[in-house]
């Protein structure tokens, strides 16, 4: 009996992928869709491979969000103690920069963290949220050890909050990142990195003007921001 051909399989060959390629791909539809909105079919889509490949790195796409979290926060964590060392004498107004520099080299190349991290503190689940203040939250300290260091030393107003102000440094700097570059090539007609180097040093030097103890001393010099 003549033996029959086997049957070819169906369908492209599954594509193979690495945890940060998938990702990569979650923090694209995390952004556009949120945690709650977003599958595990539409990542795996995005990241051109089969659905069951997830499940080979992560369990969830809550899973997923955690790892997205641990990739970015611990570093940026890491870089912010090593300015809030009270060992540091340099001036506040350069440690702040140094933070600015911080988030600017960071975050600056990477909106889709930015944006997933605003939408679930809004819209997040309380684990989720919890998770976020976690990370975020411990960012947040390292700032807040700065000013402090800085009041203590009689270089920013006794009657500043220190949380609060760690919260309007930062938040505007996000928005500066955000929005400074669309504003800047649409309506200004300036190369967007130009505008936001600008824009980030013109901050700084506002923010300090309003929380240093002394308003009328020049702020001192501000190295370049890398590219």
């Amino acid at each position: 009996m003549p033996q029959l051909p086997s049957a070819r399989p169906r369908g492209p060959k599954p594509h193979r992928v690495d945890a940060d390629q998938l990702l990569d791909a979650a923090q694209e539809i995390f952004s556009r869709e949120g945690l709650r909105g977003a599958s595990l079919r539409a990542i795996a889509r995005q990241a051109g491979c089969d659905p069951a490949l997830i499940y080979y790195h992560f369990d969830s796409k809550e899973a997923m969000f955690t790892a997205l979290l641990e990739r970015r926060f611990p570093p940026l964590i890491e870089d912010l103690r090593r300015v809030s060392d009270p060992g540091d004498r340099r001036p506040t107004p350069l440690r702040l920069w140094d933070v600015m520099c911080i988030y600017h080299t960071r975050l600056s190349h990477n909106p889709g963290i930015r944006s997933l991290v605003r939408g679930e503190i809004v819209r997040g689940t309380e684990g989720i949220q919890e998770l976020i203040q976690n990370q975020v939250g411990g960012a947040a300290l390292q700032v807040k050890a700065i000013l402090e260091q800085g009041i203590a030393r009689g270089e920013v107003r006794q009657d500043l909050d220190p949380l609060l102000s760690t919260f309007f440094l930062v938040k505007l700097h996000l928005e500066i990142l955000d929005v400074l570059p669309v504003v800047a090539s649409r309506l200004l007609g300036v190369p967007p990195g130009a505008a936001v180097a600008e824009g980030e040093r013109a901050w700084m030097q506002l923010f300090w003007r309003g929380i240093a103890a002394d308003p009328t001393a020049p702020v001192p010099s501000l190295p370049d921001l890398e590219p």
